[in-house]
């Protein structure tokens, strides 16, 4: 694991986290947290569900339910069932009250300012006007992380912007003008690492910035994937190798594990200790 060291003869480290929503969803916020409060991290991908989970976390409860829960009798009840997690729907409808405001804002910074706003400046908004300090995105907006999310419209986010789009109709989102930006952050560093969490659209993304660049120099993916159903999750640091998504140099870890069951100890043991060790040194 790449760990940033200032004094490091090698240069300063770049380091990318990648999650899918899941982890948002579970108890895997509070680490996700904790790294963007302590600025561990420089850049974030993650997919529409791993930006609104975190907001609505700030605004209503999520219990935790079970996987054996039966469909019907939840939707009767006005619950939906993410894994073993319950969001009641009155969660979502707090969502918009709070969400519909500020895109309100936004549209008028451009129709007004002509301002086009790009995903990553949208979730910096959000995570400027949630103003909690539980939430993910205040602590990226505070601390100038970018999260770029490609996915923006995947999930209650993207109902609420379609919603939108009648009332307020021209509204516009930039999503190449992030994809540059995610590029030149890469092609900008010195090194790079990459921490990935599962697989899918927030592992290629990440990876195909830095193969812009040569390759990563670190990386470490969790996930349960293997390389023979076919998907990005699935495929090997070698397939990486391959693509030039990693340098040759570059001694990738990939940890065959549910990453809730792991993300805490990695962290525990590289970011939070490398951490403690730096203040004693202070």
């Amino acid at each position: 694991m790449c760990i940033r060291d200032s004094s490091s003869k090698e240069g300063r480290c770049r380091i990318f986290l990648g999650y899918t929503s899941n982890m948002v969803s579970c108890g895997m916020r509070e680490v996700i947290r904790y790294l963007c409060e302590h600025k561990m991290v420089d850049c974030i991908v993650t997919t529409g569900g791993g930006v609104e989970e975190d907001f609505m976390k700030c605004l209503k409860d999520t219990y935790v339910g079970d996987f054996k829960l039966s469909g019907s009798e939840l939707r009767d009840s006005g619950i939906n069932r993410i894994g073993n997690m319950l969001v009641p729907n009155d969660n979502y409808c707090s969502f918009e009250d709070w969400l519909m405001p500020v895109l309100v804002k936004l549209y008028r910074e451009q129709t007004e300012n002509k301002v086009i706003f790009s995903p990553s400046m949208i979730i910096d908004r959000l995570g400027k006007e949630i103003n909690n300090k539980e939430s993910v995105y205040y602590w990226c907006h505070v601390n100038s992380i970018p999260v770029f999310c490609p996915a923006l419209t995947d999930g209650s986010l993207g109902d609420m912007l379609f919603f939108f789009s009648y009332k307020y109709s021209g509204f516009v989102v930039d999503i190449f003008s992030d994809l540059k930006r995610i590029n030149d952050i890469a092609a900008g560093a010195e090194r790079t690492g990459m921490l990935i969490l599962g697989g899918g659209i927030v592992k290629h993304h990440i990876a195909r910035a830095n193969l812009l660049r040569g390759g990563a120099n670190y990386a470490v993916y969790i996930n349960t994937g293997v390389e023979y159903d076919g998907s990005d999750a699935g495929a090997s640091t070698d397939e990486a190798l391959s693509k030039g998504e990693i340098t040759e140099e570059c001694r990738p870890v990939k940890v065959f594990a549910e990453a809730s069951l792991v993300l805490p100890i990695i962290v525990a043991e590289t970011f939070a200790k490398h951490r403690e060790a730096a203040s004693k040194l202070s």
